[in-house]
């Protein structure tokens, strides 16, 4: 369970500084593409 949570920890700092490196446009551009991904696996689950 600690490993898990040091694990997850470690991914999210790495993901927030990936973020501060990011153009408002690349941010804009992978909010975009999750939304889609979003809707494509609502749409396999819910038909």
């Amino acid at each position: 369970m600690l490993l898990r949570l040091a694990y997850l920890g470690v991914t999210n700092a790495l993901a927030m500084l990936r973020l501060l490196g990011m153009s408002d446009r690349a941010k804009d551009t992978e909010i975009l593409a999750l939304r889609h991904q979003i809707t494509v696996l609502q749409r396999r689950i819910h038909g």
